[in-house]
């Protein structure tokens, strides 16, 4: 009985002790990785084991045969099962990481959803309010002559487009964040598209005195054929080369180039808006993002939502977008998979940037 007594005092004194030591080191390996920490309590595990084994065998109490065998248990034990820890805490470790980049993203998230309900907010107040006393005005009769009747019908269908377009634009983004947004693939004349949305864009251009400049890299079998969905590469464009007309001061320049390279199909859009502020250049796809106030048009200044969807259409076809300063102004360089490089566009082609809108 004293025998088993002494052996259990010895065992105990030798795991406090260890215990002790790994205390002080989880201590110092505070704030390291769950993989070191998992590492550390199977150590002092194993260890405290061993000290018991070792002090019986010095007592005696353990013949060399039997200290032999139980060495050999325990290393196979204790190699395994840190083995499994290890691997063990590395999932863990990325599961904790995962875990810390979904909250920061969702809070992220969170602060963009507010952000984008007081920016809507305040784009729908202000028309809303025009729209009500235009319309209490001609219900009431307070104007009745045919010209200012004539006007502010003009006014209330132009401020009706310009809420209708924010609408939509608000139900083009909810459907890229949710993931809703379906796309039919298919080779698609990146030239064709650019021809259509300059069309479009050439009578918002007139009214400002801007020209529009389309130069194909390589003449005009330059334009590439990319994989896509066309309405929404249309809608890329449009947003690009309007939001370009936008910020381009009268008698300015939007030049449209394109071309392909080894990395795929590219297409940039320069204007000569005066550059943004370099420490605005990381936000301008964000979304309600409309740079310096210097910068803001007066009127017809959007959403703020034109380039948050460009890029989220552009991912969505496995490209990317980027934006700098060059020369007066800037340079919006889309690229997109080729017909015969359907998968990732690459980064051959120097992206450079655009304006913000």
């Amino acid at each position: 009985m004293r025998d088993v007594l002494y052996t259990f005092l010895m065992a105990l004194g030798g795991s406090l002790a260890v215990a002790v030591a790994g205390l002080g080191v989880l201590r110092a390996l505070r704030g390291r990785s769950v993989t070191a920490h998992i590492g550390v309590i199977l150590l002092v595990t194993v260890l405290s084991v061993l000290t018991g084994i070792l002090g019986a065998a010095m007592r005696m109490f353990i013949s060399d045969h039997d200290l032999h065998v139980l060495l050999i248990v325990v290393g196979t034990a204790a190699t395994v099962s840190l083995a499994v820890g290890l691997w063990s805490g590395r999932r863990l470790a990325r599961a904790s990481m995962w875990a810390a980049e979904a909250r920061e993203r969702e809070r992220e998230a969170e602060a963009r959803r507010r952000e984008l309900v007081a920016w809507v907010s305040h784009d729908l107040r202000t028309p809303l309010a025009g729209l009500r006393a235009m319309a209490e005005a001609l219900d009431d009769g307070v104007v009745s002559d045919p010209q200012t009747v004539a006007d502010y019908h003009r006014r209330i269908s132009a401020e009706t487009d310009r809420m209708a377009a924010l609408v939509d634009d608000l139900f083009e983004l909810s459907r890229i964040n949710a993931g809703a947004l379906r796309l039919s693939l298919s080779d698609v004349p990146l030239g064709d598209v650019i021809s259509d949305a300059i069309a479009s864009a050439t009578p918002l251009a007139a009214a400002g005195n801007i020209r529009i400049v389309a130069e194909p890299s390589g003449g005009t079998a330059g334009w590439p054929v990319v994989r896509g969905s066309v309405p929404e590469l249309s809608r890329v464009v449009n947003n690009l080369i309007r939001n370009a007309i936008r910020y381009t001061p009268p008698d300015g320049t939007v030049t449209v180039t394109g071309g392909q390279d080894t990395g795929g199909g590219w297409l940039a859009v320069s204007d000569t808006c005066g550059g943004i502020a370099e420490a605005d250049l990381p936000r301008v796809f964000d979304v309600a993002f409309r740079g310096a106030p210097a910068r803001t048009p007066a009127k017809d200044a959007g959403g703020g939502l034109g380039l948050a969807i460009v890029r989220g259409l552009v991912e969505a076809h496995h490209g990317a977008v980027a934006v700098d300063n060059v020369g007066e102004g800037c340079r919006f360089v889309v690229r997109l998979p080729t017909a015969d490089r359907p998968g990732r566009a690459g980064t051959g082609h120097q992206a450079a940037p655009a304006t913000a809108g």
